[in-house]
């Protein structure tokens, strides 16, 4: 295993060069990529040194996508984990601490896969240094961490990019320019479903002692929520159950799904939101949940009016109901979920990241002619998400033509996303929460009213008669509402 270290070593002249291209003085010097293409690599000049934070999983596929890039820095705090990651790059630096391989002085962008509550403390840390950031679906966990995310990318001007790799891809592109071209209709509902999760959820608080593993920095782990002892049912992987540290199945896959009805309907903030969900307690997100979000009218496009929409998610299992002019045996979206436009001509349907999409009833889709192509496309289009990143990040501010989910797009989708957990976590209060976006908050809730949540649920049967022990906790809904957007932070760790 490679030791712990800072960086000693630093490409003054690579890092000046790439400094200029960012202000712009060094665009006559620049050499264009088409200029070199037949010599079949990219010149040194225009590699980016690229860092990965979060490395033993998702991150390790991340990295593997960008290619002709110079992998420079690897953070990951289980050592163990992320092993193979460091085989795969042996000339990287390694580190367990995020903040010390920011003082790695070569590192220009910052490449972010770790569990999604340490998503923000790590992106605005990055992008303070000026590093371009891509960073993994949900933005962050709160609504508040990704509002900072937007802005400290906006103000420091570097390139972003969200991993939902969907938001790249031809079949998004196709079912905007169908809905653009005014093929269904105008469009006020539109129901998205998915197959997670596919870990376990709807849990309590381990109680089992463990030891923490020898390379594992449980410190480092926990980060900025509570402090908690060590369990291996929060770390590597099922962490996305746990409210602590991550969001469920909405914050898994929402930015995926919903990504494809926010580029087709322009949607931003919702203005009301309301949930349901099987049990939901005070550790973890619930097996099965649905969730309503209502969106105001936006601006009209030339061929399509844009008036107020009824968005609902489903997951756990849950789904719509098959439309009667669907035909028998079409699929309607794919084995991980789908989206349902319902129109006022027809409607479309399609899987989780506009694949597989179909316009019905069959009159409809048999006397439509495809619309011409109006959204640029991106190269190698979904697997092309991450080059995409890379490639904004070599243009200057200036000029830049930004990556398709850059934050400006994705972060009022992944706000969106996150704020859904809100109207789960407070369902009994038996009411729909009306949203205010731009201030990020709920604003039919007074500061007396109460609600509850389960802390533990037990079942067993006694003498062949079933008996229920259900224990609540009650609490101040606005108190709740408030720590639940913007977090309060261990201390010693801080936005």
């Amino acid at each position: 295993m490679k030791k712990f270290e800072n960086s000693k070593k630093s490409s003054l002249s690579r890092r000046k060069f790439l400094g200029m291209a960012a202000s712009g003085t060094a665009a006559f010097y620049v050499v264009p990529s088409f200029a070199v293409s037949g010599l079949g690599h990219t010149p040194p000049s225009d590699r980016l040194n690229i860092a990965g934070v979060g490395v033993g999983g998702i991150g390790r596929r991340d990295l593997r996508m960008i290619t002709g890039q110079n992998i420079v820095a690897l953070c990951d705090v289980d050592w163990d984990y992320a092993a193979k990651t460091f085989k795969d790059y042996p000339n990287a630096k390694v580190y367990k601490d995020y903040r010390l391989m920011l003082e790695q002085k070569d590192i220009d962008a910052v490449l972010i896969a770790t569990p999604d509550h340490t998503h923000a403390i790590i992106g605005t840390a990055a992008m303070r240094e000026g590093k371009h950031v891509f960073i993994q679906k949900p933005l962050a966990h709160s609504v508040y961490e990704t509002r900072v995310l937007t802005e400290t990318a906006r103000k420091y001007r570097v390139a972003t990019q969200m991993g939902n790799q969907g938001n790249s891809s031809e079949s998004v592109r196709k079912v905007c320019e169908l809905i653009w071209d005014g093929a269904i209709g105008e469009i006020e509902e539109v129901h998205t479903w998915t197959n997670r999760p596919i870990w376990p959820q709807g849990l309590e608080r381990p109680t089992e002692k463990m030891k923490v593993p020898k390379t594992l920095d449980w410190d480092l782990w926990i980060g900025p929520a509570a402090m908690r002892p060590y369990h291996s049912a929060y770390t590597p992987w099922n962490w996305r159950a746990w409210w602590d540290f991550g969001t469920g199945a909405l914050g898994d896959m929402g930015c995926h799904v919903l990504d494809v009805v926010y580029q087709a309907l322009k949607l931003k903030y919702p203005v009301c939101v309301q949930g349901s969900s099987t049990q939901v307690n005070t550790e973890s997100a619930p097996i099965a949940s649905k969730v309503k979000y209502e969106f105001p009218s936006r601006e009209n496009m030339p061929k399509l009016a844009m008036p107020p929409v009824d968005l609902y998610w489903y997951d756990g299992g849950l789904m719509p109901d098959r439309p009667d002019d669907l035909e028998d045996g079409i699929p309607m979206g794919d084995n991980g979920g789908g989206i349902l436009f319902i129109g006022s001509k027809g409607k479309i349907a399609c899987g989780s990241y506009g694949n597989n999409y179909v316009m019905f009833p069959r009159e409809l889709r048999e006397n439509y002619s495809d619309p011409a192509k109006t959204i640029p496309r991106i190269k190698d289009n979904a697997d092309g998400h991450w080059n995409d990143w890379v490639r904004a990040c070599k243009e200057s501010p200036e000029n830049r033509t930004e990556a398709s989910s850059n934050f400006e797009y994705s972060g009022p989708l992944s706000e969106s996303v996150v704020m859904g957990n809100l109207a789960i976590r407070l369902q009994e209060l038996n009411k729909k929460l009306k949203w205010d976006g731009d201030n990020m908050r709920i604003t039919n809730i007074s500061e007396t009213e109460t609600g509850s949540v389960v802390t533990t649920d037990k079942f067993e049967v006694i003498d062949g008669d079933p008996r229920f022990d259900t224990k609540k906790v009650e609490i101040l809904a606005g108190e709740a509402s408030e720590e639940w957007i913007k977090h309060t932070y261990r201390e010693g760790w801080a936005l």
